[in-house]
């Protein structure tokens, strides 16, 4: 079963279309990668996943409408704009959010050691960096082990080390059965996905895992891929 399936997608802001006619599958339990250049419209299309952008044509999430009151407590989303509150400190977000959504002491441990926010968990979360935010709204986006988890740029401003615990992170949770769709624009980060959505100016250029991006365009990486792909369009 998919998780996501768009078909003829398509979304219009201020009569400028943001996505143009896109059509795609993603697979249940896989990491796939959503990667493109800022302006390219990921962002536009994780909310309408989650269901807060209006769209015409297409759109089925976990078998259901996009946007269906449903999903709302199956899609764990994690923008650009960290959702904490700002006046608590970090142990006290975290204890909050485990509340509502009865994860375990184990889990929250376990969580906040990857996360690396074990020397800020006494701190106000208000006063942490950019970083150190995201890594808390993406900690309580996974407390309550949602079946799709949507990041947009997750990893941006994070050092190497935390870089690669995080996305050691989600391909166990995807070994575990979760679907996560995560944005970049960062090509290194495409390759440790199964399966790429290569965005631009609104249209999808690719989509199939990255083994057969790689064999399609004769390249040895997806930075390169991504350059080929671009030039057969023209």
């Amino acid at each position: 079963m998919n998780a996501i399936s768009a078909t003829e997608l398509v979304v219009i802001k201020d009569k400028q279309t943001i996505l143009d006619k896109i059509s795609f599958d993603i697979h249940q339990g896989t990491v796939t990668g959503l990667i493109g250049p800022s302006g390219s419209g990921k962002t536009t299309l994780m909310r309408t996943i989650v269901g807060v952008q209006k769209y015409k044509g297409s759109l089925m999430v976990l078998g259901n409408k996009a946007g269906n009151k449903y999903l709302r407590t199956k899609i764990g989303y994690v923008s650009q704009n960290p959702s904490i509150y700002t006046d608590l400190t970090v142990r006290q977000n975290i204890n909050y959010f485990a509340a509502i959504t009865g994860a375990t002491k184990t889990d929250v441990k376990n969580l906040i050691k990857v996360a690396d926010l074990i020397p800020q968990i006494n701190q106000l979360a208000g006063s942490l960096s950019g970083g150190q935010k995201a890594r808390v709204s993406l900690m309580i986006a996974l407390l309550s082990k949602p079946d799709l988890l949507i990041l947009d740029e997750p990893t941006v401003g994070l050092d190497p080390i935390l870089r690669n615990n995080l996305w050691a992170l989600f391909a166990r949770l995807a070994k575990d059965g979760q679907t996560l769709l995560v944005s970049s624009h960062v090509m290194d980060e495409a390759e440790r996905c199964d399966q790429l959505l290569l965005l631009r100016e609104g249209k999808l250029l690719w989509h199939d895992d990255k083994q057969a991006l790689l064999e399609h365009t004769a390249t040895k990486n997806i930075g390169e891929a991504f350059v080929n792909i671009i030039e057969e369009q023209k």
